[in-house]
């Protein structure tokens, strides 16, 4: 039995006894401090550089980040305690570490956003290239647009029940070697190289229909390869979350296990299962070197059928205007890559909004 620590009364002798705080109750810093402390530290570090000529953007965020710490840590364990003290640089070492990781991000979102906007227009994605020499200043985007959404869409034709009831089988009735080969497989597969992929379907393709049929049913089919890994993936992960309790309540109600795997296991899971598949949409839809073997490079018209003749996607018409080079071109190939940022916005956005509406309400 623990006896209770005896506390001290302190005080003046006009005022009553006051007891004596312990060490986790001391004093706290304001809440405006630690922003106001990195401002003032900021400012010192850019004119101490200034000042030496020797002033940079990442020594300047170095400079800043060091002397934050060293002062907070100071500040923290003068006005509070130790522990405090420690919590405070642990919290800007992780800050820091979210603010790094995050600088190659934006970055790359200015610089495609920047060049994108001087040719992104309605003109640039409401024609194609058809008619157009490398050099003129004209054409547009339109039959890539098209060919990725078609090609993109017939992937994800094939890949999302395929992977959704490859995860359901896992979850719900793998058991024993069966279920643990299919695992390594799928784990094996996402890790596959793409180019192998576009291979793999170029074999399959001569194999079936000969050499030099290039179509975009083939890049879907490609992609595929690709996407599955991940759905079965996302979708076993979110179909893990869904509570026991909540099947074997079906279960006591004689609800047999389709039924309540349909009824209940994936209402549950809808919001979870819908943004694993559109990361694994994220993640294909990108691809170039599997379109580029099956596919082709070469199209220019608008192509609306996937069984027939080549088909241009957006990653490959990024690759073909910087393969050729001029002003121009990059300037499309610049347009071209923030159409395709826009497109993956678009697919998360969309997944957002099935999640908010699909999920099922919680509240009575």
């Amino acid at each position: 039995m623990t006896t209770p620590t005896k506390q001290t009364p302190v005080g003046t002798p006009g005022d009553g006894p006051r007891l004596k705080q312990p060490a986790l109750l001391s004093g706290t810093l304001p809440r405006f401090f630690p922003p106001v402390l990195l401002v003032v530290l900021a400012a010192v570090a850019g004119l101490a550089l200034s000042a030496l000529g020797t002033f940079n953007v990442p020594l300047f965020a170095v400079v800043t980040f060091l002397a934050y710490m060293v002062a907070i840590t100071v500040a923290a364990s003068i006005v509070e305690n130790g522990r405090k003290a420690k919590d405070r640089l642990v919290t800007a070492v992780v800050y820091a570490c979210f603010g790094l990781a995050m600088v190659p991000l934006v970055s790359l979102l200015w610089t495609v956003v920047v060049k994108g906007l001087v040719r992104l227009d309605g003109y640039f994605l409401s024609v194609s290239m058809n008619g157009v020499i490398p050099s003129m200043d004209a054409g547009g985007v339109y039959h890539a647009i098209v060919g990725t959404v078609f090609i993109t869409g017939f992937a994800a034709l094939i890949s999302i029940p395929i992977g959704l009831m490859t995860a359901i089988y896992l979850v719900e009735y793998g058991r024993g070697r069966l279920k643990q080969a299919i695992t390594f497989f799928v784990d094996v597969m996402t890790g596959i190289p793409s180019i192998v992929a576009g291979l793999f379907v170029v074999a399959l393709w001569i194999m079936f229909f000969g050499p030099g049929n290039t179509n975009g049913a083939a890049g879907a089919i490609a992609l595929s390869v690709l996407m599955i890994p991940v759905v079965v993936r996302s979708c076993e992960e979110m179909l893990k979350l869904v509570p026991s309790e909540l099947r074997e309540a079906s279960y006591a109600l004689g609800v047999p296990k389709w039924l309540t795997i349909v009824k209940v296991v994936l209402p549950t899971a809808i919001a979870g299962i819908t943004t694993g598949i559109m990361l694994a949409l994220a993640r294909v839809i990108g691809e170039t070197a599997p379109l580029i073997l099956t596919a082709g490079t070469s199209a220019v018209a608008i192509n609306w059928n996937l069984f027939n003749g080549q088909m241009m996607s957006l990653p490959v018409f990024i690759y073909a205007q910087v393969r050729m080079g001029g002003a121009v071109n990059y300037e499309r190939a610049w347009a071209a890559a923030l159409t395709l940022i826009i497109i993956v916005m678009l697919l998360f956005l969309v997944a957002r909004l099935v999640s908010r509406f699909f999920a099922p309400k919680l509240g009575r």
